[in-house]
């Protein structure tokens, strides 16, 4: 198959295990050759680690003619300005999560990518991951019956104990639902389709967190964003899906996510893993059932271990060669970009309110064909 010549903007903590999927498991669709970062050494290091090209800075990239693909790994606050200007210069742009800090500039970046006949792909890709697409399966084969209603829960006590640089999370465009929301939420319209209107209660616990992770220890970070999320997902086939997110919780004993039907019960690991238990449990039957986990998508080989980072861009790659929609879409982004956002809007406005676009007849998301 023909490759896609790529390169990656931003060299933070992600783009290590990109980097290494992209130059192996993905190398058949994606060839990988550069790699760029606002901070020279980080660049520079990544580059030397991993054998591939330098590149001074981003514009560097975005100049080069025989790179036709970037893959925007840099801080949420720089996801559309990088985007946008690799969509200017001929480039199809595949985002780390969410695809931009706010819905105007998410749309603006999708009416670009369309009037230069460029394609934007956005993370997150884990539900191509053998969990999810096994869950999607037990879901079409009528296993728990139709999907009434559902669970989904992500409940800590927030970054600042491990992350090196951890302030970006509690930034505008960051807190639990911007950061680990996507998660959940592609898991959850992959499953059952596009949400149709949210109803949110938002909160924030502290105006400050102290970091206790090194390099930073003891650094005091203000807190500009909800930090516990509850919201009310109604989705179009008539689920209704209850959804917390929270960087205020020390512990708890709760599922990551559940789906109830008229005929049983499915229970779902982490959504942020791409190989993740499945159990159902169905009506009038007394033990819960391990469902056998599936190869991704488009995948005539088994891909070995469990972190499959990086199968979203390979994936856009080989769409664009083949001719047809990729998965892990810039319009899928664009609906779990908006529902998030809806449920911000909706705490404060203490309201229901409705999704607008887009329809998710085009985004593909279940076929594993």
């Amino acid at each position: 198959m023909e490759k896609i010549k790529a390169a990656i903007a931003g060299a933070g903590n992600i783009s290590g295990i990109y980097i290494s999927n992209l130059l192996g498991m993905f190398s058949d669709t994606v060839e990988l050759c550069a790699i760029a970062d606002d901070v020279e050494e980080k660049a520079r290091a990544a580059a030397e680690k991993y054998g591939i090209e330098y590149a001074e800075h981003t514009g560097a990239l975005l100049e080069r003619r025989d790179i036709s693909m970037v893959v925007n790994l840099t801080p949420p606050a720089a996801h559309f300005s990088v985007a946008q200007a690799a969509l200017e210069a001929g480039k199809h742009v595949y985002n780390e999560k969410p695809l931009c800090a706010d819905l105007a500039s998410a749309e603006t970046l999708l009416e670009t990518a369309k009037k230069n006949n460029l394609r934007v792909g956005c993370s997150p890709d884990t539900f191509l991951g053998a969990g999810l697409q096994a869950a999607r399966k037990v879901l079409e084969d009528g296993w728990i019956g139709r999907p009434i209603a559902g669970t989904a829960f992500l409940m800590n006590h927030g970054p600042e104990n491990w992350h090196p640089a951890p302030a970006f999370y509690y930034a505008k465009g960051g807190g639990p639902l911007f950061d680990m929301g996507p998660y959940y939420l592609t898991a959850l319209v992959s499953l059952l389709g596009p949400v149709a209107a949210v109803t949110g209660n938002t909160a924030v616990s502290d105006a400050k967190r102290i970091i206790t992770s090194q390099p930073k220890y003891g650094t005091l970070i203000p807190v500009e964003t909800p930090t516990h999320i509850s919201a009310l997902l109604d989705f179009k086939n008539g689920a209704r899906v209850s959804m917390i997110m929270s960087f205020d919780v020390w512990d708890h004993s709760l599922p990551h996510i559940e789906i109830y039907g008229s005929e049983g019960t499915m229970q779902l690991g982490d959504p942020n893993f791409f190989v993740s238990p499945v159990r159902v449990k169905r009506a009038n039957i007394g033990t819960w059932r391990n469902m056998t986990l599936l190869d991704p998508p488009g995948g005539n080989r088994r891909i070995s271990g469990d972190n499959w980072r990086g199968i979203g861009a390979a994936d856009m790659a080989a769409a664009i060669v083949q001719g047809r929609p990729h998965r892990a879409s810039g319009e899928l982004g664009i609906h779990v970009l908006e529902t998030m956002t809806r449920i911000l809007e909706s705490g404060e406005q203490g309201k229901r309110l409705e999704i607008t676009r887009p329809t998710g007849e085009e985004w593909g998301v279940g076929n594993r064909e």
